[in-house]
C-alpha cells in the first residue's frame, strides 16, 4: 500500500520558491530546503526530484503568477500608452522599493546567477522575457492602430527596448540604494513612447 504524502506539495513548492527567491540558487542547499520546508530529504527528492528540478519548478510557478497581472494591465480596452507607462513605472517602483529591492525579481536573479551556464534555467528566463516582449509588442501595435503611437515607430523594436530597460531597472534597483537612479531612468525612457 502506497504511503500518502504528509505535506502539501503545492505549499512546499511555494515555500521553496520563497527561499530560492530570497537566497538564490547556489546559496540554498538541500539541507536548507529540508529545514525550511519541514520535509524529509527522501520525501523532497521523491516529490520534486533534485534541487535543480525543484528550482525549475519554482521558476515556472513564479512566471505563472506574474503573467496574469501583466496581461490584464497591457490588454485592457481603451488607450494603451497609459497602461504601458504604468507598467514601466511599476517596475521602477518595485525595483527601488526597500521592501523588494534586495530580493529583486526571481527571473532577473536567475538570468544573472544561472543563465550563463544553465540551459534549462536560460530557457525559462527566455520564455518569461518572450512573454513580456509579446505583451508589450501587442500593446504597442494596438497603440499604433489607435493613433497613440506614430506610424513611423517600430513596435517590436520599441517593445524590445522596453524589455531590456525593465530588466536593467531590476538589476540596478537590486544593487543600488539610490531609488532616484532607477526612477529617473524609467521616466526618461517614457519619452520613447512620445
Amino acid at each position: 500500500m502506497a504511503r500518502t504524502k504528509e505535506f502539501d506539495p503545492d505549499a512546499a513548492l511555494q515555500s521553496a520558491l520563497e527561499l530560492f527567491w530570497r537566497r538564490g540558487y547556489e546559496a540554498t542547499s538541500m539541507a536548507d530546503l529540508v529545514e525550511h520546508l519541514g520535509i524529509g530529504r527522501a520525501s523532497l527528492y521523491a516529490t520534486f526530484g533534485s534541487k535543480h528540478e525543484l528550482y525549475l519548478r519554482t521558476l515556472d510557478r513564479y512566471g505563472q503568477a506574474q503573467s496574469p497581472l501583466l496581461t490584464r494591465e497591457l490588454s485592457r480596452p481603451g488607450p494603451v500608452l497609459p497602461a504601458v507607462r504604468a507598467v514601466l513605472r511599476r517596475f521602477a517602483d518595485e525595483a527601488s522599493a526597500d521592501a523588494t529591492r534586495e530580493q529583486g525579481c526571481l527571473i532577473t536573479n536567475t538570468a544573472v546567477e544561472l543563465a550563463p551556464h544553465d540551459r534549462a534555467a536560460t530557457r525559462r528566463v527566455e520564455q518569461s522575457w518572450d512573454h513580456l516582449e509579446t505583451l508589450l509588442h501587442s500593446a504597442l501595435v494596438r497603440a499604433q492602430a489607435q493613433g497613440e503611437l506614430g506610424a513611423d515607430r517600430d513596435p517590436l523594436a520599441l517593445a524590445r527596448t522596453l524589455l531590456v530597460l525593465m530588466q536593467g531597472l531590476r538589476v540596478v534597483g537590486k544593487a543600488s540604494p539610490d531609488p532616484a537612479r532607477v526612477r529617473d531612468a524609467a521616466e526618461h525612457a517614457l519619452a520613447l513612447l512620445d
